[in-house]
Parts: C-alpha cells; sequence; structure tokens
C-alpha cells in the first residue's frame, strides 16, 4: 500500500457543455482514511480510549468522510517508535506522549511536561491561548510532523516502590522506569533508570527486574495491577503535575487535507483533550481509595527527597539549555507560567488552601 497516495477522491463532479436541461450531477465527496498508531496498550481506556474517542468523533463529524483505525502499542510498530513512522510517511498518524522523543531532542519535553512544571489548567493556557502550539508546530515541522494536544492525565503519582524513601539516600541504586526529564533528573539523584513501555512494567517488576516505577495514576496503575508487585504508593508527582499526550499527523499528509477536514480534526483533538482529563479526574479518586483499601500504603515524598529531584531537574534543565530550541521555548515557557503562577497563589491556591484545611 503506497501510504502517502492514501487520500483518493470518491468522485469528479462533471460538467454538461451546451444543454441547459442536461441533468446536475453532485459531485462525490473525497473519503480519507487514516491509520492511527499509538504507545498504549489496548487495556489502557483512558489511554488507549482517547484514539478510539478520536477516531469516533472524526467518523461522526465528517459524516465518515474522515475514518481513522487505531491500533495498540506494538501491533505495527513499537509503542516509542510511532514519530518515527509518521515522520517519515509510513503511517499517517499516532497518538503518543511527546517526552518520549526528547532523545531527538530535548525541547519535546514541553509539550508533555517538565518538572515541577505546569498544571493541567497552566498547560491548556499555554497551548490555547499561549505561545505553545506556534512553538510546537515549529519544532514539529523539522521532522515533517504536526500535531495537536490530545490528552491530559492531570496530576500523575510519584511512583510504586517496594523499599521505603525516607531520605535521598533511599534513592542510591534503585532500578525504577521513569520516563523524560523527570527520569533524568531522578537519575542524578542516584537513581538507576530504565526506559520500558507501559505494557512491560507490570512483567518486570514482577520479576524483580525492578525495584520501583512510574506509570500514570491510580486509575490506570490498578489495571496495570502495580499493586500487585509493590507495596509503596508514593505522592506527588513533581515530574509530572501534568502530562499532554498528542495527535501526531504526517505533515505531507495533513496539507492534502482541504481546509474545512483540517478544522474538523482539530476540533476533535480537542475534544479528545478535554475527554481525557475528564475521565482521570473522575476516576483517579476512586481507584485510589480501591488501592489503599487493598491494603496499598499510600506515602508523600519527604520534603528532603523532593528538594533533591528539584536539584536533579536544576541539573538537568541547566544541560539542555545548551539547545537552541530549548532554549528558545523554555523562555516562552517560563514567562507564561509565572504569570499563571503569580494569579494562581493569590486566587485558587489561597481557596483551596482554606478549603482543604477548614476539612481536617
Amino acid at each position: 500500500m503506497d501510504r502517502r497516495g492514501f487520500i483518493k477522491g470518491a468522485g469528479t463532479g462533471l460538467v454538461a457543455a451546451g444543454s441547459v436541461n442536461a441533468p446536475a450531477v453532485i459531485a462525490q465527496p473525497q473519503r480519507f482514511r487514516l491509520n492511527l498508531l499509538t504507545s498504549w496498550p489496548a487495556s489502557l481506556d483512558n489511554l488507549y480510549g482517547t484514539a478510539e474517542y478520536f477516531a469516533r468523533r472524526i467518523e461522526a463529524m465528517t459524516d465518515g468522510a474522515v475514518r481513522a483505525r487505531t491500533s495498540p502499542g506494538g501491533a505495527e510498530v513499537g509503542p516509542v517508535e510511532v514519530y518515527d513512522a509518521v515522520s517519515s510517511g509510513a503511517f499517517e498518524a499516532c497518538h503518543t506522549a511527546p517526552y518520549y522523543f526528547i532523545g531527538k531532542n530535548p525541547a519535546h519535553g514541553f509539550f508533555t511536561s517538565l518538572p515541577f512544571g505546569m498544571t493541567l489548567e497552566q498547560q491548556n493556557a499555554w497551548m490555547t491561548a499561549g505561545n505553545g502550539q506556534a512553538l510546537w508546530d515549529e519544532l514539529n515541522a523539522k521532522d515533517n510532523l504536526i500535531a495537536f494536544p490530545g490528552g491530559n492525565t492531570s496530576a500523575q503519582c510519584g511512583g510504586w516502590f517496594n523499599v521505603e524513601i525516607n531520605s535521598p539516600e533511599d534513592l542510591q541504586g534503585l532500578r525504577m522506569r521513569f520516563p523524560g526529564h523527570g527520569g533524568r533528573a531522578m537519575a542524578k539523584a542516584g537513581v538507576n533508570i530504565q526506559q520500558l513501555p507501559g505494557g512491560e512494567v507490570f512483567t518486570a517488576m514482577e520479576r524483580g527486574a525492578l525495584d520501583a516505577a512510574e506509570w500514570v495514576g491510580p486509575y490506570d496503575d490498578q489495571i496495570l495491577g502495580m499493586q500487585d508487585v509493590a507495596q509503596y504508593y508514593y505522592l506527588p508527582s513533581w515530574a509530572e503535575p501534568s502530562a499532554m499526550l498528542g495527535f501526531y499527523f504526517n505533515l505531507d499528509v495533513w496539507n492534502r487535507f482541504p481546509a474545512d477536514i483540517q478544522a474538523q480534526i482539530r476540533a476533535c483533538c480537542a475534544e479528545a483533550n478535554n475527554w481525557m482529563a475528564a475521565q482521570y479526574l473522575a476516576k483517579n479518586p476512586i481507584a485510589l481509595q480501591e488501592l489503599q483499601a487493598d491494603g496499598v500504603s499510600v506515602r508523600d515524598f519527604p520534603d528532603p527527597v523532593l528538594a533533591a529531584f528539584r536539584e536533579g531537574a536544576d541539573e538537568v534543565h541547566a544541560e539542555d539549555m545548551e539547545n537552541a530550541d530549548y532554549a528558545r521555548i523554555h523562555a516562552d515557557w517560563s514567562a507564561f507560567r509565572d504569570r499563571l503562577r503569580g494569579w494562581d497563589e493569590v486566587n485558587s491556591y489561597r481557596y483551596r488552601e482554606f478549603i482543604y484545611r477548614d476539612s481536617e
């Protein structure tokens, strides 16, 4: 199959010349097919389910003119190989986490999460009302891609451990699965970081190949069965106060879409972005209660441990500032974040502080 030539017209309008009585011939609409790769196991109904949600909505919104076929991570290509597969034109689109690709360019991390970075609301604001989307477009165009926000897990959790973490010394030599810049920061703190797709985390923990692992949060972690292979569940997620995902499209494919189809795809991506965030916010509290009822010990990272993570994150940041894309995007990202934090501190944070203190 020539995937670059996947866009085909279903019919061509004909003009009847020389006869005003000739019956009109209605042009048939073009039909489009998207092979939508994902980085997720099909069992994770929020992550993989968001790709399926997009597929349903784009077919409905376009009255069948666009149909997307989703595939779980590993079914067509490896979970972290989807970026290259779409960039090359072998496939039309994928749903994945931008920070999986910081090895290509550390600037990709801004479009999922940076340690001690933006919350869900702040990230969405930067992408929508700030310069986030334009900066992402510039970064992705280097690899013949365009992408749009495609879901956010909201605040994640700090990870599952089979040892207690009471001080920075307890981190030394731990074998842990942790992606993105957060994993790099933990490595600075002495953790031996392993990069594994989500579908392999449980098995690695069960076999003792890992001492700890971070995935998403209570709902997804419960589906993976992490409560059966680890004893301690630590909060908060200093590395991922939110985690944005993306729908990526091959840029050549995207440019062949008519303007109305492009607009409909962007609208469905925005719907999917909101849908995923709502699912996690609704389901995580219930899952955490169930995990605790099943005997999971939920712990807070002590402040000295969080300070060690922050020190590691600062080292990683200093290294990445040597990358021109990272430095340029960081200037915009950090200025936007600081403005929002100033407003949050005097408004929403004060409200939450009173509510939670008053409920104790």
